[in-house]
């Protein structure tokens, strides 16, 4: 019998997080019996002595809110995608009591984006609501995707200080603009490529905007709330005849990240959508 190997969801709160449908069900498929998952409820000042306590038997983590900044502080190694995007979302325990930090959030946006997206998709104008962690791995996104100038929308310029640092560290020029404003609104309606990071309902007031709007099939949005999909701008979006993406398969594509990177072995995509989808399905 091999030995154990464990992995878990750190986060605060975590009691939400479908993170462990996912990879348990990678895992049930690929046969790692040895292996599980779990939830800890970890607080940004606990984080570091939560890392130093584990033995080796973990061999990675999946990190969320509001630890991605200061895992970024706490590992041993950051991978340049990781470091450019300013947030670890994995950590991972390769030997040697040597942390790695890495980033998947960035493979689960442009795979849920291209997954929905029209055949031969090249976007060339992209938009992002929000200037938080996820914006910039949107911003990165983005970037993988040809997009080198979106525009970044938020509330208050003040506050979008992370996604501006992200931008100058990658090398790319977006634009700021404020949420409700003609030139913001323009942006979004005119945009190939679209990533919404606001929280549920925070973009319920752009529904009339693109009801009233010639959005077409050439515009893809990604709208990264999954808990309680559709929202109403993602439902707004598909009765023009655009297509969507929700938050639940820029779930799926980064676990699926995470469990290769974890476990050395190509995760079973759609087993893993099967258990997400149904696990989604129960709570609504």
């Amino acid at each position: 019998m091999p030995d154990p190997r464990r992995a878990a969801v750190l986060g605060h709160p975590v009691a939400h997080s479908l993170s462990p449908v996912l990879h348990r069900a990678a895992y049930a498929e690929l046969g790692l019996t040895h292996w599980t998952y779990e939830r800890h409820d970890v607080t940004e000042d606990r984080f570091t002595a939560f890392l130093t306590g584990l033995d080796p038997s973990w061999a990675g983590l999946s990190v969320t809110m509001p630890l991605k900044q200061v895992a970024l502080r706490s590992v041993d190694h950051i991978e340049p995608l990781a470091e450019v995007v300013g947030a670890v979302n994995t950590v991972l325990f390769p030997g040697g009591g040597v942390r790695v930090g890495t980033n998947t959030d960035v493979y689960g946006i442009v795979t849920a984006l291209t997954e929905v997206a029209p055949t031969q998709w090249q976007p060339r104008t992209g938009v992002i609501l929000g200037g938080g962690a996820t914006a910039s791995a949107a911003l990165a996104a983005l970037g993988q995707l040809g997009i080198t100038s979106p525009a970044v929308v938020v509330r208050s310029p003040g506050r979008a200080g992370a996604v501006v640092r992200a931008a100058a560290r990658m090398g790319v020029s977006p634009s700021l603009l404020t949420w409700g404003t003609p030139r913001a609104d323009e942006a979004l309606l005119r945009a190939d490529a679209v990533v919404s990071t606001a929280p549920r309902g925070a973009a319920d007031s752009l529904v009339p905007l693109i009801l009233e709007a010639d959005v077409h099939a050439e515009q893809v949005l990604l709208d990264v709330v999954y808990d309680g999909w559709p929202t109403a701008m993602g439902r707004a979006w598909a009765a023009r005849g655009a297509p969507v993406a929700g938050g639940h398969l820029m779930l799926l594509h980064q676990g699926v990240e995470q469990v290769r990177l974890m476990t050395g072995r190509s995760a079973p995509t759609e087993v893993m959508r099967v258990a997400l989808e149904r696990a989604l399905a129960e709570r609504s």
